[in-house]
């Protein structure tokens, strides 16, 4: 199927969408001066704004509203990409599946990370990969007040799954009536792979929102359409066999990540991604007393998507060629009927959230969150050849689905002295169910479900009790400890063919997660923080039961598998200025039994699927600095710099993996973002993000990094200008990769990327 036309022309409708907003803007109050405080919260001072526990025992990075007003930002998860040791894998505007990596834990690994909304978890933790990432598309990044991130897994309050680290996106609520209006655009041209055409989409926005008494309401809506550079090229590895087959044209030849001769033949698998999304977020507050508030949210997001699939070759009379024994240089290859069959992808998504929670400064406070996540429905559809409705397959996730329950207590003392105690403990509840099943298409497209080719699902839960005690020791010493108890069940666990099927016991494990922190206030300006963590990342639904779902294929997986077993040590100095703090961190952890999809080498034929790596040992070092008014008064400035040494120490299964730097973790990142605001209504940011080398193996077979497979090192640099065009306007114009770097992280990532936007607000 051939790739959309251009989307070059959405820079022109968005330069007109946004003088047609400056034109109708009333006349209303001027909108009070957004905060612009590098650090709204750190852990020795935390405010009811913040969503971080003041007693929090590891570092924390916030990200403010008027930070992210000032960066390239269309989805939520852009408010990370500038965070130390932070890596986000967003291969494109609107890409479904972006997971982030962080430290030791690589974007392959998405249950080693957490993110809530408002208390909320939007974390897809019914697999551990790509295909599993948080649903960040309900929440709206034009309505957060803050996005603070919790290194590591060091705190009694959270899972094990914080063992990368934990994001909590907190919402702003209005004070008096506002309404906003959002229009983006955005483009790139990509060159590459016999491809050279304009990519992009636009996004679009509204919200309102107001306050009475003591209720509160913020409603959102937007719609995204995107259309992203291709992404998966079709490889054909040098043939061995004579030409005999007809000649054709317009392969291209290559060397592969493995540094093997190889001929790009065209576009395949997921290909060129075009993405509709309608997102839809409703949250209602009410203060019952002064010190109770309760809130109910619900997000909608729905998704379609095209994978769109090209053919280079052409034979003789310039006619394209998708399948069949051809001669390519006088060498012949098969291409097999489904090589370039394209597929669609049709997500629907609910959230329901309550919570209900007191907010004293002292004595004894409650709080309860409750949220459910209906994958309402889920539906890959692959043609079985290159048609436009011949027979397919349709895999169906539709039911698949996650609930939790978090009840917490806490006592703080009136005041800070020696020998007081914050006491924390609390209550939580997890459940995922994953239900898949595939079925054959007559019309791939639009068909109805046939006979049923296969299904497996299952179902996991964990209950868990926790403590934590920051005792007040001295003046200048504080020691936190803290325990969590987790039981944790997988029932209900299937697989089945049009013929036959197995049912797999029900497991239960039970383990207790001790913590400890000692901090000391060197000085007003100087803290340092010791801490240790034990952490259990039990297996999720799909590890245990499916593998990847992609929606082309079902992979099954071991039913036994051992939990994730981590010991992590972080020790920190924190030192506070006037204008800005600066952290300086080193950190080690063990984590056995690592859950990984991996080839099992020494058995044959060899086994791929996940399996437990025996130990993998993480040490880093991170440093950041943030600061406003640097030099000169105006300009703030974000820096850090982080390197990472994650090494497979033993892995029986796969012993050319030992020694080796972990799959995808880069030894060196660092990030530099510098904002001048130069006057009141105008701002200009320069930004850079740098990536060092890294591998899409275990045993680094990957060895040529920058092309199609591969895993490049890069540099890249981002800029945007903001201006308050008048008092209800405000325009935008960014660029993200400046200097159009070509890079790979397996897939190929945005070219040079324009986006300008315009925001209309009462």
């Amino acid at each position: 199927m051939p790739l959309c036309h251009s989307h070059g022309r959405a820079l022109s409708r968005a330069i007109a969408c946004a003088l047609a907003t400056l034109s109708f803007a009333a006349h209303a109050d001027d909108e009070p001066q957004r905060a612009t405080t590098l650090r709204e919260v750190r852990v020795s001072a935390a405010s009811h704004d913040s969503s971080v526990d003041p007693d929090m025992p590891s570092a924390v990075e916030t990200v403010s509203a008027a930070q992210l007003d000032r960066l390239n930002v269309v989805n939520v998860e852009d408010a990370l990409k500038y965070l130390p040791s932070f890596g986000i894998r967003k291969r494109f505007i609107g890409d479904e599946n972006a997971t982030f990596s962080v430290r030791g834990t690589s974007n392959q690994q998405s249950a080693r990370g957490l993110v809530y909304l408002d208390g909320l978890l939007l974390s897809n933790l019914l697999g551990n990969n790509w295909a599993n990432p948080p649903r960040w598309s309900m929440a709206f990044p034009e309505n957060l007040a803050r996005v603070d991130v919790i290194y590591g897994a060091y705190s009694a309050l959270y899972p094990g799954n914080a063992i990368g680290a934990t994001v909590l996106l907190t919402t702003r609520m209005p004070d008096r009536l506002e309404v906003t209006g959002e229009v983006q655009a955005f483009t790139q041209h990509v060159d590459d792979y016999g491809v050279d055409r304009d990519f992009g989409g636009s996004r679009q926005s509204a919200t309102i929102g107001d306050r009475s008494g003591r209720f509160a309401f913020l409603v959102g809506v937007s719609h995204l359409q995107s259309n992203g550079q291709p992404l998966v090229y079709a490889t054909q590895n040098l043939s061995t066999r004579p030409g005999g087959a007809r000649p054709v044209g317009g392969a291209i030849a290559d060397t592969g990540a493995n540094g093997l001769p190889r001929q790009i033949v065209g576009i395949n698998a997921e290909g060129q991604e075009a993405t509709s999304q309608d997102e839809a977020h409703v949250r209602l507050t009410y203060d019952f007393t002064p010190d109770v508030t309760g809130g109910v949210t619900a997000g909608y997001w729905n998704q379609d998507m095209s994978h769109r699939t090209a053919t280079f070759l052409r034979d003789a009379d310039g006619r394209p060629v998708w399948s069949g024994p051809v001669n390519i240089d006088g060498r012949q290859y098969t291409l097999p009927a489904n090589y370039f069959a394209p597929s669609t992808r049709q997500s629907r998504n609910y959230l329901y959230g309550v919570s209900l929670g007191t907010h004293r400064d002292s004595g004894w406070n409650v709080e309860g969150n409750a949220s459910y996540f209906d994958m309402d429905r889920n539906r890959d559809r692959v043609a079985s050849a290159v048609t436009y409705d011949g027979a397919g397959l349709l895999t169906a996730g539709d039911g698949s689905r996650w609930r939790t329950f978090d009840l917490r207590a806490s006592h703080a003392p009136d005041g800070i002295a020696p020998n007081t105690h914050t006491l924390s403990f609390g209550y939580h509840y997890d459940g995922y169910r994953l239900d898949n099943a595939s079925y054959a298409l007559d019309a791939w497209r639009r068909g109805d479900a046939g006979a049923r080719t296969a299904s497996n699902g299952g179902s996991t839960q964990t209950q868990a009790v926790y403590v934590q005690d920051a005792w007040q020791l001295l003046d200048a010493w504080r020691l936190t400890v803290g325990a969590r108890y987790e039981q944790w069940r997988a029932f209900g666990g299937m697989r089945a063919t049009a013929t036959a099927s197995v049912a797999y016991p029900e497991r239960k494990e039970s383990h207790t997660s001790p913590k400890a922190s000692l901090a000391w206030t060197v000085s007003d300006s100087l803290l340092l923080r010791l801490s240790a963590a034990r952490a259990y990342r039990f297996p999720t639904v799909n590890e245990l039961f499916q593998g990847t779902f992609n929606g082309i294929a079902l992979i099954n997986n071991d039913p036994s598998l051992k939990p994730e077993n981590d010991l992590s040590r972080e020790l920190s100095a924190e030192w506070y200025h006037d204008n800005g703090v600066a952290r300086f961190t080193v950190y080690r952890s063990d984590t056995r039994d690592t859950l990984f999809s991996q080839t099992d080498t020494t058995v044959f034929p060899n086994v791929t699927n996940v399996q437990n790596v025996g130990l993998v040992r993480t040490r880093g070092a991170e440093a950041s600095y943030d600061a406003r008014d640097v030099v000169w008064p105006g300009v703030d400035l974000t820096a850090n710099v982080a390197w990472t040494q994650a090494t497979t120490v033993t892995n029986r299964k796969n012993p050319a993996s030992e020694g080796k730097q972990f799959y995808r973790i880069p030894r060196w990142r660092a990030n530099l973002v510098a904002t001048w605001r130069a006057t009141e209504r105008l701002a200009l940011t320069l930004a850079g993000r740098y990536s060092g080398r890294q591998y899409n193996t275990l045993d680094h077979s990957d060895i040529h990094p920058d092309t199609f497979g591969g895993a490049s090192d890069f540099l890249t640099f981002d800029a945007k200008v903001t201006w308050k065009a008048g008092d209800h306007v405000d325009l935008g114009v960014g660029v993200d990769n400046l200097t159009d770097r070509r890079y790979y992280v397996y897939y190929p990532y945005p070219s040079r990327t324009y986006l300008v936007e315009a925001k209309f607000h009462l």
